[in-house]
Order: structure tokens, then sequence, then C-alpha cells
């Protein structure tokens, strides 16, 4: 126990920042400006290790196209935040469900209810990893602020051994996890307001690089055109109306030439945006969708148009 006790006090993320140390002593206002302050050094964290989240990026689309999954794993709030960021992953961009998959330790139950102990078995993070029978195709990103959560090193070490590209997603520099991993990804934020409390910086900055990371593969694999969503599945009222606003949006087309391609196209936001650009029906805007690989812009090309028709231009 001692000497978990001496290696997390030399972490960056369990420090005692004298700082804060009035936090509970000031009026509410400035408590809430210090934890604002704190958190204004987050995106500049980030900031700093973009080369290698850019890599990620590429590592990861490179491995989709061929048919490759997205799986984060982590426990407690980093295990929370791959959950999260792979559920939002379907309604956004239309994405098989199995396609980026987020692993908790202590399984689902541990969503809202913390599961003592889950995080500290390596070998739940080997079953879990054997259990998707992942391959040299996938990406596992191992998600953990203290970058020493054995859960997440093993989820890591099993991927590696399968073939799989992985991260290691942390908060600490020289990680054992960012070294387990083949790409280390440490953003280092400094003492938390409540020291050890990761849930605050350390987890906002997991989130901002989660987001990145799926949303710009999302970008790469031809999920966006421009930066609209067309990919996006209407699934209720609220995205229905968005579909309309985004092909409209794309196109610049009359209120009722929108109704009508998006009723021909069955409400696939980007066939419909073909079908107006590109003066084709939907089966033949399908046509040329599939053979750019999904993507928009190149279909476009194809089509002779470059969406000259845009609303702003």
């Amino acid at each position: 126990m001692t000497g978990l006790r001496e290696s997390l006090g030399s972490l960056a993320t369990e420090a005692v920042d004298p700082a804060f140390e009035a936090l509970d002593a000031v009026d509410t206002l400035e408590a809430a400006r210090m934890m604002n302050q704190a958190d204004a050094g987050v995106a500049a964290a980030v900031e700093r290790v973009l080369p290698q989240v850019a890599r990620a990026v590429d590592e990861v689309t490179s491995r989709m196209r061929r048919g490759g999954r997205l799986v984060y794993a982590g426990a407690g709030t980093a295990g929370r935040l791959g959950v999260l960021d792979a559920s939002e992953c379907p309604p956004t961009f239309d994405t098989d469900p199995a396609c980026v998959v987020g692993l908790i330790a202590g399984g689902e139950r541990a969503l809202t209810t913390a599961v003592e102990g889950a995080e500290d078995s390596r070998v739940e993070g080997f079953r879990v990893v054997d259990e998707l029978a992942v391959d040299e195709l996938d990406t596992v990103v191992g998600i953990s602020a203290s970058g020493r959560t054995p859960y997440a090193i093993g989820a890591v070490e099993r991927a590696a051994v399968r073939g799989c590209f992985t991260v290691g997603l942390a908060c600490n520099a020289g990680s054992d996890l960012g070294r387990a991993a083949e790409l280390a990804i440490e953003v280092v934020v400094g003492p938390e307001v409540i020291a050890g409390s990761t849930r605050l910086k350390a987890g906002t900055a997991q989130k901002l690089v989660l987001n990145m990371i799926s949303t710009l593969t999302m970008v790469r694999l031809g999920k966006t055109y421009q930066n609209l969503m067309v990919d996006l599945r209407a699934t209720n009222e609220k995205l229905a109306a968005r579909s309309w606003r985004i092909v409209r949006e794309a196109t610049g087309a009359a209120d009722a030439d929108v109704d009508r391609a998006l009723a021909e196209a069955d409400g696939e936001v980007k066939t419909a945006i073909a079908v107006l650009l590109g003066g084709v029906g939907a089966g033949e805007a399908r046509r040329r969708l599939d053979a750019h690989g999904g993507v928009l812009r190149d279909a476009l090309t194809d089509l002779g148009t470059q969406g000259e028709h845009h609303a702003h231009h």
C-alpha cells in the first residue's frame, strides 16, 4: 500500500494545489471563479498534444475504411466518457453501433454506480478485448486520468498482442498506459480544484480529445459535407427538421424542392443533396455515392458540380 501511496503522490493529477485551499471558505461566486480559472488551461493542454491526436485520427480512419472498429476502454469517469462518445456516433453519423464501442470496467452497471474494485483488474481488461475478438483493423484506446488504471492498461496490452493499433489517453506524462500503447496522448492539466478529483479538468481534457478523435475520423470518412452533418439519421422530429435544414443549407434549393428530394431519397440527407446539386435521380445519386465510398464532395465532383449552389455562395 505504501508503494501505491508514494506513486500516487508523484502524479500531477493527484497533487494538491494551494491556490485552491480557500475553496470552502470563499463565497459561491468566488468558488465558481476558481473552478473556471482552473478550467481555462484545459484547451491549452490539449493544444500541446494535437499532433498525437491527428495521428490517432489518421490511424483510426485508415482502419475503419477497411471495416475496423474504434474501441474505448476505461474505468469510472474515463470509462463513462468513452461510452458516452461511442453512444453518440450512431445518431450523429449514422454509424453501426458496433463500429464505435465503449467498454467500462464493471460493465453497464458501472455507468450509474461506482463498481468497487472493477478498475483494479488487468485480467478484466484482457477479457473484454478478447470477447470483442479485436484484430489488426481495430483501434483500442485505453483511457485513464492517472495513466495507471490496470483495466485500461490490460485492455491496451491485450489489444496490442492481437495486432490492434493502440492509444493511451492519460493526464500524466510518462504514464504506464502511454508506455503500454503504440501512441501516447498525455494531456497534462495539472492539479484539480478538489485534489485528485479527476472527473474535473482531467475529465474535461479527455472529453475534448475523444470529441476530436470520433468527430474528425467521421469527417475523414466522409460523414460530413463542409461542416454539415450529412449522414445523420432522422429518428425523431428534431432530427427530421435538422435534415431538412441541412439539405436546404447545402443546396440553397426552394422549400418544395427540398421536400421532394428528401422524399425521393427516403430521408437520406446525402442522397437528397446529390439529387439537387447533381441533377440526378435518387438511384443514380446513391450509385455515385457508393462509388466514392460515401464521400459526398467526391460524388458531386464526379457529377460535375462542386456545390456552387450553396446558399451562401
